[in-house]
């Protein structure tokens, strides 16, 4: 691990061999892993809170992978075009995310008494839909765009640039902003969406607001990262336990810590078998299946937090 040093921080037009690596690589690495682990993080605390379930996340409920289809198809498709400077990858996984989401609520109205784990096999379900297709488009590839696409969808940011900043930057912010403003609806929502209606809150008007913010922000963080497992499973509940249950003071901390958790988790996977990588996806995933294993099994531990 190199020191730098003070003159390469605060003089960024410097032609020096370490400040290209400092400001050209080194932090446009760190703000892109900051802004996918707080849109994450935040993605995964409204899921929680709309669905009532502490296993609900994007992963969990197929809208990563819906993302990621979207992506492999506009990648698979060769076509390229941006909307408004954002570019089609980041379009498209996009929709590929609200479509996802979209059909996991839909398939859950379709049997009466609605329940929470039909909504999580609904996800299953979509999960592995997209996975299958994702497959099969790998399947039709040839080597290097195959290698291409497996490689992405263990989740990386040695990519990243000022490019993928700004590509990333609007999606979290529009999305992060909405929640923000929702979470009062958040609250209510979390008792029972019978309370929330008997207090004034529009459920069937907020949740496709939700599903569009965090749409948005779950598109724009797997354009450029691929998809990350288990950040929006985890940050929420250890904030949770740190600030307890309001989500005026959760939606802010998760925010910030899902920033710091996915940097701190980027750093790890770059230096731990240094000078080779690994993806960062693996190390979230190493961290997050025995925390889902104790959600999913600690139901004493679980009912304290929830």
């Amino acid at each position: 691990m190199t020191h730098v040093s003070l003159g390469v921080i605060f003089n960024p037009g410097s032609s020096s061999l370490e400040s290209g690596i400092f400001w050209g690589i080194r932090v446009p690495r760190i703000l892109v892993s900051f802004l996918a682990g707080a849109a994450l993080a935040v993605s995964g605390m409204a899921f929680q809170a709309m669905f009532r379930n502490p296993l609900a996340t994007p992963f969990t409920l197929g809208v990563s992978s819906g993302a990621s289809l979207g992506a492999a198809i506009y990648v698979h498709s060769g076509v390229a075009f941006a909307i408004l400077g954002i570019s089609g990858v980041s379009c498209s996984a996009f929709l590929g995310s609200i479509l996802a989401i979209l059909l996991v609520y839909g398939l859950t109205q379709f049997r009466k008494g609605f329940s929470t784990a039909t909504m999580l096999l609904a996800g299953v379900a979509v999960n592995f839909f997209c996975s299958s297709v994702m497959l099969f488009i790998q399947y039709m590839s040839d080597l290097i765009h195959s290698f291409r696409i497996l490689r992405w969808l263990m989740g990386g940011l040695e990519v990243a640039a000022f490019d993928s900043v700004f590509n990333m930057l609007p999606f979290v912010v529009i999305g992060s902003v909405i929640v923000l403003f929702l979470t009062q609806e958040l609250n209510l929502m979390t008792v029972g969406e019978d309370i929330a209606v008997s207090r004034g809150v529009d459920v069937k008007k907020i949740k496709p607001i939700l599903f569009i913010a965090t749409s948005l922000m779950i598109g724009g963080v797997v354009a450029v990262c691929g998809p990350i497992a288990f950040i929006g499973m985890m940050v929420p509940h250890i904030c949770r336990l740190i600030m307890g249950p309001e989500h005026v003071y959760l939606m802010p901390a998760t925010f910030l810590f899902g920033g710091a958790f996915l940097t701190i988790c980027d750093t790890v996977s770059r230096t731990l078998i240094a000078p080779a990588e690994i993806p960062v996806g693996v190390i979230t995933s190493l961290l997050g299946a025995p925390f889902f294993m104790w959600l999913l099994l600690g139901r004493a531990s679980r009912a304290s937090i929830w």
